[in-house]
């Protein structure tokens, strides 16, 4: 027996459709930031019921064995307050890094420039903890990627986020003695150096096709 699927079911997406894959892009983007976000709080949950001695996993500056810090302190907070404070930018500046397909990449090069800024210029035997240089980061790699990419829309999106987050660049320079300006200061040189390495490299132009004049003897 033919079953009728009805004139429907030609209106299906094909599996290359751009709408089907940008929405496949949003969703995966905010699983992976609401996952790494998640990862947070669990790590703080920990440090709390261990009287938060996970924090000495920070960075201590210019100590050798402070240097594994670079690897472990942006998932480590100095309580609840810092993580809080640090989740809003992180979801919103990680989802769209996400969307731009160069998450990984990029969160490496800051998060390496940013804890060797902390190692090298903070003040001696300090520790250092917090997203906050990786958010930087985040923020100077969006709002410079759209310029070395040449591109319109990227602009765009680099002006609306310099008018909802410009004003945290501040933190780049000294304020509060408690307040790390190195992991803010040295994350915002890694997301330059980032949108720098990430760009769109010009393309080889494909070479004009040659003409096919024929086989000898062929008539044509």
């Amino acid at each position: 027996m033919v079953q009728n699927h009805g004139v429907g079911a030609s209106a299906s997406r094909s599996p290359g459709d751009p709408r089907g894959d940008s929405t496949r892009l949003w969703v995966r983007s905010l699983i992976v930031i609401v996952a790494f976000v998640a990862v947070l709080y669990v790590v703080e949950a920990v440090d709390a019921a261990t009287n938060f001695r996970l924090d000495d996993d920070g960075i201590r500056a210019r100590d050798v064995d402070g240097l594994d810090g670079i690897l472990w302190a942006p998932l480590l907070h100095a309580g609840w307050d810092h993580l809080a404070a640090n989740t809003g930018p992180a979801v919103v500046l990680g989802f769209l890094v996400l969307l731009a397909r160069r998450f990984l990449l990029a969160t490496v090069t800051v998060w390496v420039i940013s804890g060797a800024g902390v190692w090298l210029f903070a003040p001696a035997n300090s520790i250092t903890v917090g997203l906050s240089g990786v958010i930087f980061g985040w923020l100077t790699f969006l709002l410079l990627r759209g310029i070395f990419n040449r591109s319109g829309w990227q602009i765009l999106i680099g002006v609306v986020i310099f008018l909802l987050y410009g004003g945290v660049l501040w933190g780049v320079l000294p304020a509060q003695e408690s307040v790390s300006w190195q992991a803010h200061l040295f994350g915002a040189i890694g997301g330059v150096v980032a949108a720098w390495l990430l760009r769109r490299r010009g393309r080889t132009p494909t070479p004009a096709p040659t003409p096919d004049l024929g086989s000898p003897g062929t008539g044509r």
